[in-house]
């Protein structure tokens, strides 16, 4: 009996498959038929038989959504249009353009007037352009901006040196990141900190990690010595970061920030220490908070705060799916500012999409994805402080996880306080 049944749930399923239509009609019918048996296909038939529910898979549903998904990269990159992957110099530069233009404009109008109540407005509007300016080099570092590498690597690199970031030393270790997204040991980018490394650390650095809001100044830290538990420097052409082949890109990017500094530090002598500080030192920290929040939030942080966010390692771990944990973003009035940045899980998985192109693709494959696709909440507004709530409670949270198991969530240290 056993084996009968066996054979006919089996059959049953090759029948199915064999006769799903292609393309994006089939997406939503497999996701249901693959939600609903394919659990009781790979049950053993003494659980069926004894009515025990593990048909059943241990992490279904939206809460905590880690299970292998119903369809494949290929169906999602067969449902977004040929035209979203195409690249246009001309449209990148012109957005180029008009970031750099507002940015010189912001600086002229503050430094004319030189009133005390501009002064902070200042900081904030041209640290939010700074972030654009960095968003503009990371597609840079995608050879997303254009199909011309040397051209790409040329504007990253004059982009992010004028906002202190090493063009060629980030763009390898986001290019990590990318490769081992969702990974518990593998990412690069705020990756999870395994239990037995969180003990060993002190009480400051789990602070200064997890402490809402000093982690959101942890950029250029980070730059200079990765993560807790990780060593090498973004500056350092020997770190194990990179391959010995790409150490003289390194030191590429490095001598194009030796030159900005030169640059600023004229200007210093130029226009003096204080005009230094307001129209570059600090709204260089607000980009750096603009930042840190925003990758931070890619990651962590679903806006149902019961919901958890798995991590992988071993074989449960797939470029696929690492993908898909991540989240997208709604950031009001300035999603076109920050060159839709938060449209983030297709930028993900196709990372050589132009960002232009980005919500058209999203809204091409979000029939695919079902439950897969976590909807953005909606900016209540120009500003989207409906994102202090997400990121306050992930930190608050999400502090650790296991050293083993293929499938993990993040775990609280209740102990942790000022």
């Amino acid at each position: 009996m056993v084996a009968a049944l066996t054979t006919q749930l089996v059959c049953s399923a090759a029948i199915v498959r064999s006769a799903r239509p292609s393309g994006l009609s089939r997406a939503l019918p497999l996701r249901r038929r693959v939600t609903l048996r394919v659990a009781n296909i790979a049950a053993p038939a003494e659980d069926m038989l004894v009515g025990q529910p593990a048909v059943v898979p241990p992490f279904e549903g939206g809460k905590r959504l880690a299970n292998a998904p119903p369809f494949t990269l290929q169906d999602m990159r067969d449902a977004i249009p040929a035209e979203c992957f195409e690249k246009d110099t001309f449209r990148s530069a012109a957005h180029l353009a008009l970031d750099v233009g507002i940015v010189a404009a912001l600086a002229i109008g503050a430094y004319t007037i030189g009133n005390p109540l501009v002064w902070p407005l200042y900081w904030f509007l041209q640290g939010t352009m700074f972030w654009a300016l960095f968003v503009v080099g990371h597609d840079c570092g995608h050879q997303s901006w254009s199909n011309n590498k040397t051209l790409n690597d040329f504007v990253g690199n004059i982009v992010h040196s004028s906002i202190m970031v090493p063009y060629h030393g980030w763009r390898i270790s986001h290019r990590t990141h990318h490769a081992n997204h969702g990974h518990v040991e593998n990412d690069e980018s705020w990756h999870p900190t395994v239990k037995s490394n969180y003990e060993k650390l002190d009480k400051w650095a789990k602070l200064g990690r997890l402490l809402f809001p000093f982690p959101l100044f942890a950029y250029p830290f980070y730059l200079l010595n990765r993560s807790p538990g990780k060593n090498g420097s973004h500056y350092d052409p020997k770190s194990d970061l990179f391959t010995a082949s790409e150490g003289p890109l390194v030191e590429t990017s490095n001598k194009f920030q030796c030159a900005w500094i030169g640059f600023l530090a004229g200007c210093t002598v130029a226009l003096g220490p204080l005009a230094m500080l307001n129209l570059y030192v600090l709204p260089y920290w607000v980009f750096v908070v603009w930042l840190d929040v925003v990758t931070y939030l890619h990651h962590h942080g679903p806006s149902d705060p019961e919901e958890e966010v798995p991590w992988y390692r071993g074989e449960e771990w797939s470029y696929f799916r690492g993908g898909l944990s991540t989240i997208d973003r709604d950031y009001g009035i300035f999603n076109k500012l920050h060159h839709d940045i938060g449209t983030h899980v297709v930028h993900h998985l196709f990372p050589q999409i132009p960002h232009y192109h980005l919500q058209k693709a999203t809204e091409a494959v979000k029939p695919i994805m079902g439950d897969y696709y976590r909807e953005p909440e909606k900016s209540p507004g120009p500003i989207p402080t409906h994102l202090f709530e997400p990121l306050r409670r992930s930190f608050a949270r999400d502090h650790f996880v296991d050293n083993t198991g293929d499938i993990v969530f993040y775990q609280q240290d209740k102990n942790l306080k000022l």
